[in-house]
């Protein structure tokens, strides 16, 4: 990955029962406070599911690069954050560095945070991505072939995304569950 690249952080925090609004207090006002720094891209927080007992929140933050990761971890503002949630908390937090393809392989249902190894994601995508583009190359690209080149490109590449994404995908994760997540404890 290019140092240049956007950089994705989760960030794992459990929260001590019964201090969930204290946390959204002080999470909203790091929150809002960091927005403005330089090489922030946003930030998605992942609260729990209600009703699911979990206490987990996890926080993603989007990077220009990981040189604005690396010096926003290096912050007062951040030590300030870390020192106000310490005993709204259980243990320490869980970082990690996502890549991109992770969404891929969430199973449905679940919020997968841990990716499986990139040599996995590899072959389970090039399973997804190799029937698909046969596929389309012998349908879709008919009925294009007199399209001029870039705009049939990317009709056959948006169709591409699209039944990857919402259709082989999920079901590749899921048939190949197992092989992916083999530490879950789930069959």
């Amino acid at each position: 990955m290019s140092n240049q690249a956007p950089v994705t952080v989760a960030v794992i925090r459990v929260v001590k029962p019964g201090c969930e609004e204290a946390f959204e207090q002080v999470l909203h006002d790091f929150v809002q406070n960091s927005l403005q720094l330089p090489g922030q891209l946003g930030v998605h927080i992942l609260r729990p599911a209600l009703g699911s007992g979990s206490r987990e929140y996890v926080i993603l933050r989007r990077f220009e690069n990981a040189a604005a990761r690396d010096e926003f971890y290096r912050l007062p503002l951040f030590e300030e954050w870390k020192q106000k949630v310490v005993g709204l908390v259980e243990g320490e937090p869980r970082y990690e560095h996502l890549s991109g393809l992770e969404t891929w392989f969430t199973l449905p249902g679940q919020r997968a945070i841990v990716p499986p190894p990139r040599w996995k994601m590899v072959i389970v995508t090039l399973l997804g991505v190799y029937p698909t583009s046969l596929l389309l190359g012998v349908t879709v690209s008919n009925w294009i072939g007199g399209w001029p080149m870039p705009v049939s490109f990317l009709t056959i590449g948006a169709l591409m995304v699209i039944l990857l994404t919402w259709v082989l995908m999920p079901l590749l994760t899921r048939l190949f569950k197992p092989w992916l997540y083999p530490n879950t404890g789930e069959k």
